[in-house]
């Protein structure tokens, strides 16, 4: 019994229950750099391993092999050891079954959102895509990941694989920062953005990554490559590109690779980059059949020059619905506008698209537009995926967070890019309508009603009788105003925690959320916890807003003049 003025700390116990020939993943750290952390690992014949950490700054990474499987036990003393996360999972079945997470702490672990449908991570700090590609028969999903808290840092990748693009199972971490940075989290850098390719001589994937060490000489950003025979570990990664190229006047800015085959079948690669002219896409390429090396600097595929932006991030290059070697085949150039800002409406880190034809050397645009007006659909990376494109995106944006701020985030719904009519469209993927559980309205929401939601996810379908009527979708939220409405302005997505009226945007101090001049006439409408997603003809315009907290919607109402609104329909959602 402790005597007067102690506490007893009891041990932690994460109990298990594992098959033969599992591996765990653990991190953990010393409390005290003057007594190593432990993890003991215990069945029913006792203990039979242990891992230990002396690191009293960071977590550091454990594996362990437990080859006979059943129950058992990993225990650690709290007053000497930080567990941040564990789990288990076996390596002949993991793209089947996916991780067992045993383990998380309070400040990583995921919001519990019943209903919710959009990708978030198993613990941690999530932003861009990476790797977005199907391999082994399989659509998988890297991202920016930080394993312990909400709160940007050194950066890893974390890893997915689905069979629709939205439902997903978790992996084991894909790639993880140098030793140099894993020792502390100090925000020096890490595995940073990148891309994936199937190897063409054999079964694996070709990860393409940017190194990141904020105070490397003479390069902070450097391009790696690593292999994956088995989809799910990587190998040791190799430097492809050790510095910038000479005499462009690029700032330290050079990242986010992005490798596909370009109409001559030769590999190319896209890099995001900052000149004195402007935020810059640089280009490469290699005659080398595995990309694996030869890497040549082609010069500057796009400058941008409307915006005051700073680097062009997350470059994206892929064909439009048709063969990549066809010269009459266009193409979509996506790429983010770091720090940039639209000064008429005040947002900033736009992702814009521009479509036009490219014959592996130049990008000639016919047009271009804002791929999101909402702006929380960043970093969108897509790819061809039996013919026909497939892209996906972070659902944030970094106006409203940094390597400070508390943001447990998502990515977007997947969607597809389609040429119609000479224009561009972005709607969610077909396998979208497979989340629809159940019908709650056909009738009120339409005749100008109140419609309850049963819990925070649904989508709202609606029409008009003509292109550009007035209307104000009311999104009944606990925490502020939200709604979306079409105007003598355009389509607007407003969200308003002051207290001026939810048709009025005049008490807001923050960016407006408006699609000019546009004159839409067929709605879809995404509501999750903590995000909006509108879909406009098709997905002509698309706006996706993140929603601060994870309060759902609670109900709904359309207002309009009468025989505006063709009809309405409102379901809910669910994986």
């Amino acid at each position: 019994m402790a005597g007067s003025g102690e506490t007893a700390v009891e041990n932690r116990v994460i109990e298990a229950e594992l098959p033969v020939n599992a591996t765990l993943h653990l991190w953990l750290k010393a409390i005290s750099p003057d007594e190593p952390g432990s993890v003991s690992f215990h069945s029913a014949n006792g203990k039979f391993g242990e891992v230990q950490a002396v690191n009293a700054e960071e977590h550091s990474f454990r594996i362990y092999h437990v080859f006979g499987g059943g129950s058992i036990e990993l225990i650690y003393d709290p007053a000497v050891t930080s567990v941040s996360v564990a789990y288990w999972f076996t390596p002949s079945d993991v793209l089947e079954t996916g991780i067992t997470v045993l383990h998380t702490n309070p400040a990583n672990q995921p919001p519990d959102l019943p209903e919710s449908y959009h990708f978030r991570p198993p613990f941690g700090w999530m932003n861009d895509p990476n790797g977005f590609g199907r391999f082994g028969g399989r659509p998988h999903l890297f991202y920016q990941h930080y394993s312990h808290g909400r709160i940007w840092n050194n950066m890893h990748w974390g890893h997915a694989v689905s069979s629709d693009y939205l439902r997903w199972r978790h992996m084991p971490v894909f790639l993880f920062p140098s030793e140099e940075l894993s020792v502390r989290p100090d925000k020096r850098g890490g595995a940073f953005s990148g891309s994936a390719i199937a190897l063409p001589n054999g079964p694996g994937i070709r990860v393409f990554f940017t190194e990141k060490i904020a105070d490397r000489v003479p390069e902070q950003e450097i391009q790696m490559s690593a292999t994956s025979a088995d989809l799910f570990s990587a190998g040791a990664a190799e430097v492809l590109l050790p510095r910038r190229p000479d005499g462009e006047g690029l700032t330290f800015d050079f990242r986010d690779p992005y490798v596909f085959r370009g109409p001559d079948g030769r590999w190319k690669m896209l890099l995001g980059s900052q000149s004195d002219s402007g935020g810059v896409i640089l280009l490469y390429e290699t005659e080398d059949q595995t990309a694996a090396g030869g890497w040549v600097y082609l010069g500057k595929l796009y400058t941008e020059t409307r915006f005051a932006t700073s680097a062009l991030e997350c470059p994206c290059l892929l064909p439009l619905g048709g063969d990549a070697r066809d010269p009459a085949t266009r193409w979509a150039l996506i790429y983010g506008l770091m720090n940039g800002e639209d000064k008429d409406t005040g947002r900033r880190n736009l992702s814009m698209v521009d479509v036009g034809w490219f014959d592996g050397q130049t990008f000639t645009k016919e047009f271009g537009r804002e791929l999101d007006f909402g702006t929380d659909n960043y970093a969108f990376q897509a790819f061809v995926d039996a013919g026909s494109p497939v892209g996906i995106g972070w659902l944030g944006n970094w106006a409203d967070t940094g390597p400070t701020i508390d943001f447990p985030s998502a990515m977007s719904l997947p969607r597809t890019l389609l040429l119609e009519g000479g224009e561009l469209l972005t709607p969610p993927i077909g396998a979208t309508e497979s989340l629809r559980s159940r019908m709650l309205d056909r009738t009120r929401l339409a005749a100008g009603q109140t419609v309850a939601l049963p819990h925070g996810a649904a989508e709202i379908v609606f029409e008009l009788n003509e292109p550009g009527a007035a209307f104000h979708l009311e999104l009944d939220h606990p925490d502020m105003r939200l709604a979306v409405t079409q105007h003598a302005e355009g389509l607007e997505i407003l969200q308003e925690t002051g207290g001026a009226g939810a048709g009025s945007n005049s008490g807001l101090a923050g960016p407006r959320y408006l699609a000019k001049a546009v004159k839409a006439k067929q709605f879809r409408v995404f509501v999750d916890y903590g995000s909006l997603e509108v879909f406009a003809d098709g997905g002509r315009h698309a706006g996706t807003k993140r929603i601060a907290g994870f309060e759902p919607v609670q109900a709904l109402r359309l207002a309009a003049e009468p025989g505006v609104v063709a009809h309405a329909t409102v379901w809910a959602l669910r994986l």
